[in-house]
């Protein structure tokens, strides 16, 4: 038993210096939240695939403290509506909405069992203002209610940039931002993603470069903000931007 109480101290204090890394004031609260997550997401884990990623170390890194990264370049306010495109378990959507629980939290999924996952965590969590869709993000794109609907669209790891572009910016109001979670290598994407960028009304207005604690890795973060509505024939049907990028 004592072996597994220095483990969990070891990961909370591992936590605490990786908050404290992004700029991010330790809770109490807040990390008893985060902890208890990462036990239902290992148990859950073993009878289905939530993350390959299994080291508890390594979730509180590459997942906990990967998703708050988009906390050091954008200020979350209370009452804003923000939407997490392909949130898988939950990422990055419920680390922001832990840490800024003020906000109105959408989590888009397309997979029934991950879209459970997510209803069980927040009640878990005792987390309120979440609302969780299974479904895809070119129906919700077209949908009253959501089209145009977010201040806030987060996307970690889903998809290149140009996929996402068609996916995300529908659901931003005007002036709205777009902020996708992407590695290393950006500079090309980008470039891909000139014309759908152009066509749905955005406008890159910054990249920002921030090496995840402990392990050095660099992340990008793009801030696209939507400058224009988007045309109305976007989305187009699903499945189509994926195999047809703008």
């Amino acid at each position: 038993m004592q072996d597994v109480k220095i483990d969990i101290e070891y990961l909370k204090n591992l936590f605490i210096k990786g908050l404290i890394h992004l700029g991010i004031e330790p809770d109490e609260h807040k990390i008893y939240q985060f902890f208890t997550y990462l036990e239902i997401l290992k148990e859950w884990n073993k009878k289905m695939n939530l993350t390959g990623i299994k080291n508890p170390e390594d979730i509180i890194i590459k997942h906990f403290l990967d998703s708050l990264t988009c906390t050091k370049i954008y200020r979350f306010f209370k009452g804003e509506r923000v939407i997490d495109i392909g949130t898988g378990a939950g990422f990055p959507g419920i680390p922001v909405k832990v840490y800024f629980p003020e906000i109105n939290l959408t989590l888009l999924e397309a997979n029934k069992k991950k879209s459970d996952f997510l209803k069980y965590i927040k009640s878990a969590l005792k987390l309120d203002r979440v609302e969780i869709l299974w479904g895809r993000a070119e129906e919700y794109g077209r949908k009253a209610g959501y089209r145009n609907g977010y201040d806030v669209v987060l996307s970690r790891a889903v998809s290149e940039l140009r996929i996402l572009i068609e996916l995300c910016l529908p659901l931003l109001r005007k002036e709205g931002v777009f902020i996708a979670l992407k590695g290393k290598e950006i500079g090309e994407e980008i470039e891909k993603a000139e014309n759908a960028i152009s066509i749905l009304g955005g406008k890159v207005v910054g990249v920002n470069k921030i090496i995840l604690p402990f392990i050095n890795q660099v992340r990008n973060l793009v801030i696209i903000e939507k400058e224009k509505c988007t045309p109305i024939r976007y989305p187009r049907g699903i499945g189509i931007p994926k195999k047809r990028p703008l």
